[in-house]
């Protein structure tokens, strides 16, 4: 009972859509503005980089807080990961948007970081490179999971985190498949590129 019952709480937990609310104290309804999506990106473009840096971090604490509460109750690698994709899963699909919501590379980095800091560390600075010399935040949510899937094996960790980091991985190409065509076709918008409010 316990172990379902902090699945559910780490599905709701992830379900908060934080881009939602943040932008309500600027009477935007972010699902009607940019790419419509709830995620810092998209805040960035349509408010700038406060608002925005502040829904990123709400969005990684989903993902630690999470899994942090499933690592001290549980301990347990397998159930561990499995709270922490609920919460990436909440995110993706939130209860309180009708099933829909973000890519979910926030609330991965936060689940990332209760399970491994020190590749945490690794696929943040990957990630800041990236967007610094591309402007592309797709590209970094696409290329992190990857990089953190093979140090995740390269490094020994355990089985279910190799696992649910590779499946990560999978969830983060296909929710990105229209960012993917744009990078193709070289139509994909830079960060930076801020839309009128």
């Amino acid at each position: 009972m316990l172990v379902i019952s902090l699945i559910i709480l780490s599905y709701l937990i992830g379900s908060i859509p934080f881009g939602v609310i943040v932008c309500r104290f600027f009477n935007i309804d972010i699902t009607k503005r940019g790419s419509g999506n709830i995620g810092a990106t998209n805040v960035i473009r349509t408010l700038g980089p406060v608002p925005g840096a502040i829904v990123l971090a709400l969005d990684l604490l989903k993902g630690t807080f999470a899994t942090g509460i499933a690592l001290i109750l549980l301990k347990d690698p397998w159930l561990v990961i499995a709270c922490g994709i609920a919460a990436v899963l909440g995110h993706m699909f939130s209860i309180y948007l009708k099933f829909k919501g973000g890519k979910g590379a926030a609330v991965g980095l936060g689940v990332l970081l209760a399970i491994a800091p020190d590749i945490f560390v690794v696929a943040a600075v990957f990630v800041v490179a990236v967007i610094a010399l591309t402007r592309y935040v797709s590209l970094a949510s696409i290329t992190g999971p990857l990089l953190v899937t093979v140090l995740m094996y390269l490094w020994g960790r355990p089985v279910p985190y190799l696992l649910a980091t590779l499946l990560v991985a999978i969830l983060m190409i296909i929710k990105h498949i229209p960012n993917i065509k744009r990078l193709l076709a070289g139509t994909e918008r830079k960060i930076g590129e801020k839309d009128h409010v």
